[in-house]
């Protein structure tokens, strides 16, 4: 665990790919620039991954993972909590087909049959929590065409750990009157098309927090959430901002992320349970999506 509460690595990852992308073309026709292939890790135990350099709207990022935890593939629930960031792809509906919530909830096996891929998680995560199984896949080729956006975020993977007795000292210690955990809980995300400027912000913070709620859920500490991203890139309409961005100042230390009142299940979350502290980011960068 050797992240400090702040770093340079998604700014890194900007810069690199401004300075040292390959131009390509894309399925929008806006233009890239690209890399391929590029990792980041996060140490959760101390920290949140909420990006400083401009602001996050963490509420919208909540909005979307509470989204996908219930099944939902359409637009009410975030329009009705002033999240509009899926409004380009919906139909006339507010549909989007089987994109995420579908595939991690309700996985479509036949015969009237359907994979909670959620809720097998933490079952394995309770019962068997050493498994190199513990994967949750939004890549379901036989829905791939029927959905409004093919899954950027395919798939992620948790991992756990024994706390060692120095480490569950110094957990006792930082939090002084809870139980101390046996183990350590991770995750580790690949996204196939990572949007370095409006996306990967968003998504960095939606599956660090899940990693936690995941944590709470099962009686683990939080570990580490690995990014690992395969096109990495940064659309041409975006360079302005980027440019910008990168201007700015070196970023401040990340904020803290304190889960409250413990909610039954992973489904039961709602933005009460989460208080964010410490958190003075640059102000924010507007941009348009590229649809």
């Amino acid at each position: 665990m050797s992240m400090k509460n702040y770093d340079y690595q998604y700014e890194e990852l900007l810069s690199e790919v401004r300075d040292f992308g390959r131009v390509k073309s894309d399925r929008t026709g806006t233009g890239t620039r690209s890399v391929f292939g590029h990792q980041m890790r996060f140490d959760l135990t101390d920290s949140f991954p909420l990006i400083t350099t401009k602001k996050v709207h963490l509420q919208s990022v909540i909005t979307e993972l509470l989204w996908f935890l219930r099944g939902d593939t359409n637009v009410k629930f975030l329009q009705d909590n002033d999240c509009r960031i899926w409004n380009e792809w919906a139909d006339k509906e507010g549909d989007l087909g089987p994109v995420y919530g579908k595939q991690w909830r309700s996985w479509d096996i036949g015969g009237g049959f359907a994979i909670d891929q959620i809720k097998g998680a933490i079952e394995l995560l309770q019962n068997d929590p050493d498994s190199r199984r513990i994967i949750v896949s939004a890549w379901n080729v036989a829905d791939l065409q029927k959905m409004a956006l093919m899954p950027c975020h395919v798939m992620f993977q948790f991992y756990t750990e024994e706390l060692s007795d120095d480490e569950r000292d110094a957990y006792a210690a930082k939090h002084p009157g809870q139980k101390v955990p046996e183990r350590r809980l991770s995750c580790q995300l690949y996204q196939r098309s990572a949007d370095l400027f409006l996306g990967v912000p968003f998504n960095i913070a939606s599956y660090s927090l899940l990693t936690l709620m995941m944590a709470e859920q099962v009686g683990m500490a939080p570990g580490e959430f690995i990014w690992t991203g395969g096109d990495c890139h940064v659309y041409s309409t975006h360079f302005a901002q980027v440019d910008e961005q990168i201007s700015r100042a070196a970023p401040c230390d990340y904020p803290t992320m304190k889960l409250v009142n413990k909610p039954a299940s992973i489904f039961e979350y709602t933005h009460e349970n989460f208080v964010l502290e410490g958190y003075d980011p640059a102000p924010a960068i507007k941009a348009k999506v590229a649809v």
